[in-house]
């Protein structure tokens, strides 16, 4: 008799246990889920808008870009965030029609370079890599901390500047165009614009 007390017991301390394991199981991922977007939220705060996959021969990247792509070696894989031509123009001051005149193509050349640097990692990532609610981080081809994320509505956002197109391929490069310009504090402070400039 005492046996089979001993086998009825056993069997609820098992069943007790296997409960309050699953229990907490579903507690802890609950706890451990990403929070929906708010306005205080890191990634919230943006206005929507989608990202478009697009080929090459439908893209053209603005003279800035292009510039930017073609420092690269061609014959190694490289993503690059790519400044639009509105990203230039607002927070680099750079406009093409100035840029690329003679007395001023060495200027130009200097901070693509360095634009380049902050904004490339020496890897093919596409938008399909980054998974929603999860944030990788890369070192660009200059050491800068890259840290990629997809936002809710599926724009991925790099340093917290949304793309306007993913996924654009040439050769063994994969090119994303972004709302925004990949600098550092230092290089921000040096092209900034003096007080005394118009615009």
């Amino acid at each position: 008799m005492s046996k089979r007390l001993f086998l009825k017991h056993s069997i609820a301390i098992v069943t007790i246990m296997v409960s309050v394991c699953t229990l907490l199981i579903v507690i802890v991922t609950v706890l451990k889920l990403p929070e929906a977007s708010t306005k205080n939220s890191k990634m919230g705060f943006y206005p929507i808008t989608r990202s478009r996959k697009v080929p090459l021969q439908d893209v053209k990247l603005c003279k800035f870009g292009e510039m930017m792509v073609d420092l690269l070696p061609q014959d190694l894989a490289f993503t690059v965030f790519v400044p639009s031509e509105e990203a230039f123009n607002r927070d680099l001051r750079l406009r093409v029609s100035d840029s690329l005149k003679p007395d001023k193509y060495n200027d130009t050349y200097a901070i693509m370079t360095r634009v380049l640097g902050f904004s490339a990692i020496p890897r093919a990532l596409s938008s399909v890599n980054v998974h929603s609610g999860e944030v990788v981080s890369y070192d660009s081809i200059s050491g800068f901390p890259l840290y990629i994320s997809k936002d809710i509505d599926g724009t991925l956002v790099v340093n917290r500047i949304r793309s306007e197109i993913v996924d654009v391929r040439k050769n063994e490069f994969v090119i994303h165009v972004i709302d925004g310009v990949i600098m550092d504090a230092d290089f921000q402070q040096s092209v900034l614009p003096d007080d005394s400039e118009e615009d």
